[in-house]
């Protein structure tokens, strides 16, 4: 007889104010212009040993290109199951140029039962303004061991693929950071806080006043004119300036795994929460639970009264809503 132990994991993800930690502005921003790009296209995965698709989408798609050979067969002779109709797409960084490769994802549009073992095709891969970017070829992995019987793991999905390196660049995205003699930051997480920082942080670094924040998300930072025939040397010292980030207090629940996480900045008021036949009560930052004596008020050890009396990681979670409905935990929650 198998016994299911359902436990809360509280991951205290500290924030960075919290201890004053520095951060690159490369981790928390990237320049206006320098962003990935998304690619698609439609191809045929051939070599799946019948557990293609049905109908003859796939046959006609194959007769055609034989056509280009020279070899003109019906759809009819070709019909079988040893080949699918398949979406390819990719993500192409910033910067990469002709001949660099990219990893692809395929994905069954049809009703092909597995994927393993297909080939691609010659498949162009498009950008959003139907320019050919890349083209894709080659062998499918589905990745993971084909275990059909086990309670820890899971059978790896058969109609989605990857092919790393699939992909080679054949035409470079064009880019512009620098507009008129300057450059935009963009943050990762828009903070008003945050972008003041930046701001400050850069001027310092440069002597002089180059930088404006825009809004919660953008710095603008005048190139000067001693790094303007030197722009790569002057976004490289830009990169290394370190800054003190600001976020917002936060929980995040995920109801189905009964984990909860929590930043360092959450804050809790007075309060008492009644629970079966006992009582957690806040009184000048102290937690009083049951015969616990009263400890430190963080939300950390909050979760851990509760469960010393019992509470199961679905009241855990209930209790945290409600006091955030109450307006004695100041922090933003996010159920998943």
């Amino acid at each position: 007889m198998k016994k299911t132990c359902v436990c809360v994991v509280v991951l205290m993800l500290v924030s960075l104010l919290s201890f004053g930690a520095l951060v690159r502005l490369k981790d928390i921003a990237r320049f206006r212009g320098a962003r990935d790009n998304q690619l698609f296209g439609v191809g045929v995965v051939i070599g799946l040993n019948g557990s293609g698709d049905s109908g003859t989408v796939p046959s006609t798609l194959i007769s055609n290109m034989l056509k280009n050979f020279g070899i003109s067969i019906s759809n009819q002779d070709l019909k079988s199951k040893n080949a699918a109709i398949v979406i390819v797409t990719a993500d192409i960084p910033p910067y990469f140029k002709p001949g660099m490769r990219l990893d692809i994802q395929i994905s069954s549009i049809g009703d092909a039962k597995s994927l393993a073992n297909g080939i691609l095709l010659q498949t162009p891969l498009y950008g959003a303004d139907g320019i050919v970017y890349a083209v894709s070829q080659g062998q499918i992995s589905l990745g993971g061991a084909d275990i059909k019987a086990s309670i820890n793991l899971q059978p790896r999905y058969t109609v989605v693929g990857t092919i790393p390196g699939g992909a080679i660049v054949e035409k470079e995205i064009p880019i512009q950071i620098v507009d008129a003699k300057s450059v935009s930051l963009l943050l990762s997480n828009p903070d008003f806080t945050t972008a003041a920082r930046v701001s400050q942080a850069i001027d310092t670094k440069f002597g002089e006043r180059i930088t404006k924040a825009i809004d919660a998300s953008t710095v603008k930072v005048t190139v000067p004119d001693v790094f303007f025939d030197d722009v790569i040397t002057f976004l490289s010292i830009i990169e290394e300036v370190e800054v003190i980030p600001d976020v917002a207090s936060k929980i995040v629940i995920n109801e189905r795994t009964g984990t909860i996480v929590m930043g360092g900045g959450v804050r809790v008021e007075d309060f008492t929460v009644a629970y079966g036949g006992f009582y957690v009560t806040i009184r000048n930052g102290k937690y009083t639970a049951g015969d616990n004596p009263g400890v430190d008020s963080s939300v950390e050890n909050l979760v851990s009264a509760l469960k010393s009396i019992g509470a199961k990681p679905q009241d855990i979670i209930g209790i945290l809503q409600a006091m955030n409905q109450a307006g004695v935990l100041h922090a933003q929650i996010i159920v998943m």
